[in-house]
């Protein structure tokens, strides 16, 4: 049995290193690309960047700081959570799905918190750029949320046969979305699939 000190450095250390990776990504391509520039790593995959103002993976109709207000209820929610699983007697991949919980809700509350007031406005023609704190485009929990990641996995047209929809264009997997989001996914599925039965309220062992 680890102790819960080994336990607690291990959830540093996940969400220390999801966040790390994160930021530095999102860092990136704020600061190196053009708003919907996009670079192609494969035919399945390409590197776009987008900013979304709403929901996780590009969806974008929630108001910014409504949404910025939930994900900090969210992720405190998570951090209770994280804490409980360190201190009990808990699976140490639970632990790591939690980690995981937090660190992305955490992600992206950054962007919201601090993008608006530490860059200028990213537009299709100019690149951000870092300016003096409260001199960007938005403010505090307005700042708009760095997307990047693009996998059309299927890029084709739906067969002339096929009602309604016949001859049109299609894109499987058009959602954009970055390292967070991919960190929040990864764990609340692995959460279902080997974890189902700490979701209804099984007590620990």
């Amino acid at each position: 049995m680890q102790t819960t000190r080994v336990r607690a450095l291990v959830a540093v250390a996940i969400v220390a290193g999801v966040l790390c990776c994160d930021q530095l990504i999102k860092l990136w391509v704020k600061t190196n690309m053009r708003l919907y520039e996009s670079i192609h790593v494969a035919d399945w995959f390409y590197i776009y960047f987008t900013e979304n103002k709403g929901m996780a993976f590009g969806m974008d109709f929630i108001g910014t700081m409504f949404l910025s207000v939930f994900r900090i209820v969210v992720v405190s929610a998570f951090v209770w959570l994280l804490v409980k699983v360190v201190r009990g007697r808990y699976p140490m991949g639970l632990l790591a799905c939690v980690a995981l919980l937090v660190a992305g809700a955490a992600g992206n509350i950054i962007d919201n918190c601090f993008y608006g007031l530490i860059f200028d406005e990213s537009t299709p023609l100019e690149v951000a750029h870092l300016v003096p704190a409260g001199s960007g485009y938005g403010g505090f929990l307005t700042g708009h949320v760095v997307d990047m990641f693009y996998f059309p996995l299927i890029d084709s047209y739906w067969p002339e046969w096929v009602p309604v929809v016949g001859g049109e264009h299609f894109v499987f997997f058009s959602a954009i979305f970055n390292f967070a989001d991919a960190a929040i996914s990864c764990a609340a599925v692995a959460l279902l699939i080997f974890y189902p039965k700490y979701l209804v309220g099984k007590k620990e062992d």
